[in-house]
């Protein structure tokens, strides 16, 4: 494992972290907020980068999307290159000086800066202070649509059924699975169908699918024949990570089934319009 992954201790054992304490959130939405694109949106799904600005727009918020901004580190970071995940981070930080909320349409993204910038930064004392700040401050989108707005939506589409991914990093760090199955419940027309891989990982995991593409392309798979077998008619995510693999799995497969990113389907289903 150490040759695959820089600076990886051998046959250390993970422990669970403990379950933090339930989020206390805001009182009133803000009048205006940061939007971390996340760099997979930015190349791959700028659509649900500009669908995610409008879904804010809509409820009133100015939205900020400062040019600076890259990757979030989580691939160098989780394939163990922790100084170059760093440099990164201390770019990204130097971003979002207004206190506004940071948004990001990304679960797993979210919870990198929430989670893990504060110890990339444990022995910088000032940096660690801009670190703990802005992780308190760093919502995923359909939390923040969901807790902080408190969005109300309205169906405006056809029925059909859907199949929701969440990302593992995503649904542990920030209950993303949770936020998106709230959002979906409030349309009418939409009917969430489970999947038996639900919980499980796509296989994709950044650099986890290039540097192990054997067993990823095993995961996909399974991942790919639980949707199908689900009966879904659409696959919607909130990580575009995951999007990526799964429909690219789908069209080497020549389904026609594909995934899109939740804030296209719901700025869609409600009624939006490019």
């Amino acid at each position: 494992m150490s040759e695959l992954f820089h600076d990886a201790a051998p046959n250390a054992t993970r422990v669970a972290p403990p379950l933090p304490a339930p989020r206390t959130y805001p009182v009133q939405k803000p009048a205006q907020v940061y939007l971390f694109g996340t760099c997979v949106v930015d190349l791959f799904f700028p659509e649900a980068g500009l669908d995610a600005i409008r879904l804010l727009q809509r409820e009133g918020i100015k939205v900020h999307f400062p040019q600076g901004q890259s990757c979030c580190g989580q691939p160098a970071y989780t394939s163990g290159y922790t100084e170059e995940a760093r440099k990164v981070a201390r770019a990204q930080l130097a971003l979002f000086q207004e206190d506004w909320p940071v948004v990001v349409p990304s679960g797993s993204c979210a919870g990198m800066l929430r989670e893990h910038y504060a110890e990339l930064f444990k022995d910088e004392p000032e940096l660690l202070k801009q670190a703990r700040a802005l992780a308190a401050r760093t919502f995923e989108l359909a939390e923040f649509l969901l807790h902080v707005c408190k969005v109300q939506l309205k169906d405006h589409g056809s029925p059909v059924k859907v199949a929701l991914h969440t990302s593992c990093s995503a649904r542990r760090e920030m209950n993303t699975h949770l936020h998106g199955r709230a959002l979906l419940a409030q349309l009418g027309q939409v009917e969430r169908v489970d999947h038996d891989h639900e919980s499980e990982c796509c296989g994709f995991g950044g650099t986890f699918s290039v540097r192990m593409p054997d067993i990823s392309g095993a995961m996909v798979a399974d991942k790919t024949r639980a949707l199908k077998d689900s009966g879904a008619h659409e696959v919607i995510s909130a990580d575009c990570g995951c999007l990526m693999n799964i429909n690219g799995a789908f069209e080497k497969q020549k389904e026609a089934l594909r995934g899109q990113h939740l804030a296209t389907f719901l700025w869609q289903r409600t009624g939006g319009r490019r």
